[in-house]
């Protein structure tokens, strides 16, 4: 019997490369394959002749061989396809169209569906005060989550005598086709790989394995956490099926506003107010921090906008890179309204001052605002 030109089976120039070859493969294993085409034994013939095609073609020793003398050429090569044909060329196969057909083994390329599964992970969203995030702090919280139906084990079926064996693919989880050359392993429909079946679902969870609740957990939230820090509690997901390991929890923080300190980084920053007096003479603070009180000194002629720092008062880093500083932004307040006795003293001492002006100078609020834009 005269065979067709293998370029001509796939429907693919001489030149084609290994993409081309594969794509043009694929198409033409899933219009002819077996499964696709019962019982038509031109679908089943065209199906191993375009397997044999591309086992030659994607073989560049083989290719380089046919391309130059032919099908006469791979005569002593000759396999149980036909010539040329090598089943281990089907490593891959299951990548090729096994998505389709839903295989999970072919050649050894995969293993049965339905074992031990991993359970699914779980997202909470958890606020904390900006205190907590520098100090760093444990709070307990209600998770809501699946737990193992205490009942069934995770089964989904009545303890006593509610599991049987598959009777299509008899406990193996896999039934298994042989086509011609192929040997073809397919989940099981009936138990979706599982090899055995519920007979009588558990009157607790209903079948499903689990149960809903809720499950105290102290969550530990150490020091230097900002918004978006997500912490991993592993294992407390939810379960796992049919004996897979739990899930994990992962904590999503936010942290809250502060009415005295806005955090840029690890530093903390902070407005004090001081009167004119206070800044044109010197003054001495008591500043609240989050270690307790700390005295700031505002040095004579304080400018408004000058910054004074605290050291390593501010939010320590979460990677252990030290402590930022707390950042005092001095703010002189003018008075709106003044008694007849300071306003005697204010002219006096207008009177005496030099006049002197520095246009351009930003407000105080103004520089405060362009650290968190």
């Amino acid at each position: 019997m005269t065979q067709r030109d293998y370029y001509e089976v796939l429907g693919v120039e001489r030149g084609s490369d290994d993409a081309a070859l594969k794509t043009a493969y694929r198409k033409m294993a899933l219009k002819y394959h077996p499964d696709r085409n019962a019982g038509d034994k031109g679908a089943e013939e065209k199906f191993k002749e375009a397997a044999e095609a591309y086992a030659v073609l994607s073989d560049p020793q083989k290719r380089a061989t046919y391309d130059r003398f032919g099908h006469q050429g791979l005569q002593g090569a000759a396999g149980p396809g036909g010539p040329g044909f090598d089943p281990s060329t089907f490593a891959d196969f299951s990548d090729i169209i096994g998505d389709f057909f839903g295989f999970t083994d072919l050649f050894g390329g995969r293993g049965r569906r339905g074992g031990p599964a991993r359970g699914e992970d779980i997202r909470y969203d958890l606020t904390v005060s900006l205190e907590d995030a520098v100090r760093g702090t444990a709070i307990e919280a209600q998770i809501p989550r699946l737990d193992t139906c205490t009942r069934c084990t995770g089964t989904g079926a009545e303890p006593n005598d509610g599991i049987t064996t598959c009777p299509v693919c008899r406990g193996r989880g896999e039934v298994i086709y042989q086509q011609s050359f192929l040997s073809i392993r397919r989940t099981c429909g009936q138990c979706n790989g599982r090899g055995q079946i519920i007979r009588r679902p558990c009157i607790q969870c209903r079948g499903e394995g689990h149960t809903r609740s809720e499950r105290k957990l102290k969550i530990t939230v150490p020091a230097g956490v900002d918004t978006g820090t997500r912490l991993k509690l592993q294992g407390e997901g939810h379960p796992g099926k049919t004996g897979g390991r739990p899930g994990d929890l992962y904590v999503v923080l936010r942290v809250s506003d502060h009415p005295v300190f806005q955090r840029h980084e690890d530093h903390l920053h902070c407005i004090i107010p001081v009167n004119m007096a206070q800044a044109a003479l010197g003054a001495e603070m008591s500043l609240l921090t989050f270690d307790g009180p700390q005295k700031i000194k505002v040095p004579e002629g304080t400018q408004p906008g000058t910054e004074i720092r605290l050291p390593r008062l501010g939010v320590p880093n979460l990677n252990g890179g030290g402590r930022g500083d707390i950042v005092a932004h001095v703010q002189v307040r003018i008075p709106t309204r003044l008694t007849r006795e300071q306003r005697r003293y204010l002219e006096n001492l207008r009177d005496v001052l030099p006049d002197e002006e520095e246009p351009g100078d930003k407000g105080l609020l103004d520089k405060f605002k362009e650290l968190f834009t």
